[in-house]
């Protein structure tokens, strides 16, 4: 096999695994914010305590790992795409810079792996430690009087990441369909990515009762 074979199998794989937890991740991010968010006032307290300490920490797995192995992924990507030309060894590639700068579609992507990144690390050092005192998972649990904060906090992060949801989505994939990054499309499509997740919030609270 070539090398440049090799590259572009593992290129393929890295993508494939991106994407693959990507999905997790986002799966888990709208469960919380789209569904559980409504389900849970709606238990009694009996319900909530047989049934949460098994349901959230499962899903909490998955929500983090899919996080991790989409970010670890994301910079592999970042680093094989932008950073590094096959034979040719490291250093900007010609999608990175141009003759003018920047070019269009790093600056895209750049926008979408800021975002990525503080999803990243709200679901690791905010949301995360949160929820462990809030279910003692590996740590001691949070008295009675913590946990309408630590509550709180990781929903207040859960719906931060969820509203850049939109924006990092539409950076991530506008790399290759936009050659410059216009503040008139940035906006627009910012704006209708964080639309979007509002109508969501909304008729979140509906399904179930609207058929």
């Amino acid at each position: 096999m070539a090398l440049s074979d090799f590259f572009s199998n593992f290129h393929l794989f890295a993508r494939w695994f991106h994407v693959f937890a990507g999905i997790f991740w986002m799966g888990c991010l709208y469960f919380f914010n789209f569904i559980n968010l409504q389900l849970q006032p709606a238990l009694d307290d009996a319900t909530k305590k047989a049934v949460n300490p098994q349901l959230i920490p499962r899903v909490l797995w998955w929500f983090r790992w899919g996080a991790m192995v989409t970010f670890i992924t994301g910079w592999i990507l970042f680093a094989m795409v932008y950073m590094y030309t096959p034979g040719v060894g490291g250093g900007p590639t010609n999608l990175f810079q141009d003759a003018e700068g920047l070019t269009g579609r790093a600056a895209w992507i750049l926008l979408g792996v800021l975002l990525g990144s503080i999803m990243w690390f709200n679901v690791w050092f905010v949301i995360w430690p949160s929820q462990k005192r809030i279910f003692g998972l590996g740590v001691a649990k949070a008295a009675p009087e913590e946990l309408p904060a630590l509550r709180a906090r990781a929903a207040l992060f859960s719906k931060i990441n969820t509203y850049l949801s939109g924006p990092m989505l539409f950076g991530m994939l506008a790399a290759t369909h936009y050659s410059a990054m216009n503040p008139v499309t940035l906006a627009v499509f910012a704006g209708i990515g964080l639309a979007f997740v509002w109508s969501a919030y909304k008729i979140s609270s509906k399904v179930g009762k609207i058929g």
